[in-house]
C-alpha cells in the first residue's frame, strides 16, 4: 500500500486519520505544523500527502509550494476546518483556492471516513496511472475527484 504524510495541527484529526489509513493497510507519518511536515518530507519517500490548511507557523499553502518545487507530482489533499462560504463574497472558498495552487483533492472537517478512504484511493490511482503514461515526461500533475 502507499507510504502517506499527515500534517495537521489537530491531534485528534492526525490520529483519526492516521488510524483510518493504517486500517486500510497504508504507511502513516504524521507532523504537527508545516515546518516538520517539510523537514520529514524532504528525509522520506511518500506517495501521497494530507495537508492542512490553517496551522501556526508555516500554513498549507506556504508548506504546498515548497513541496511541489521538490516533488511537483506527488498528490497532494488539503482539509480544512474552516466553514466554506455560503455565498459569494463572504469568506474566500480555500479548499478551492488550495486545488487551484496545486492540491488534486480537498476535504472540509469534519469529513466522513468514506470520503477520506475514497479520496485516497482515487488520487492513489491517478498518480499510478500519470506516472505510467506519456504524461509524466510533460510533467503533468495527478488529479483525482
Amino acid at each position: 500500500m502507499a507510504r502517506i504524510l499527515i500534517v495537521d495541527d489537530d491531534t485528534a484529526v492526525q490520529t483519526t486519520v492516521r488510524l483510518l489509513l493504517e486500517r486500510a493497510g497504508h504507511s502513516v507519518v504524521t507532523a504537527g505544523d508545516g515546518s516538520k511536515g517539510l523537514a520529514l518530507f524532504e528525509k522520506e519517500d511518500f506517495d501521497l500527502l494530507f495537508l492542512d490548511i490553517f496551522m501556526p507557523g508555516m500554513d498549507g499553502f506556504e508548506t504546498m509550494r515548497l513541496v511541489r518545487q521538490l516533488r511537483p507530482l506527488i498528490p497532494i489533499v488539503v482539509i480544512s476546518g474552516r466553514p466554506m462560504p455560503s455565498d459569494e463574497g463572504s469568506i474566500p472558498d480555500f479548499l478551492t483556492m488550495a486545488t487551484k495552487l496545486g492540491a488534486v483533492s480537498s476535504l472540509q472537517k469534519p469529513f466522513k471516513p468514506a470520503d477520506l478512504l475514497a479520496a485516497v484511493a482515487n488520487c492513489l490511482e491517478a498518480a499510478k496511472r500519470l506516472s505510467s503514461s506519456a504524461s509524466h515526461a510533460s510533467g503533468g500533475v495527478a488529479s483525482c475527484p
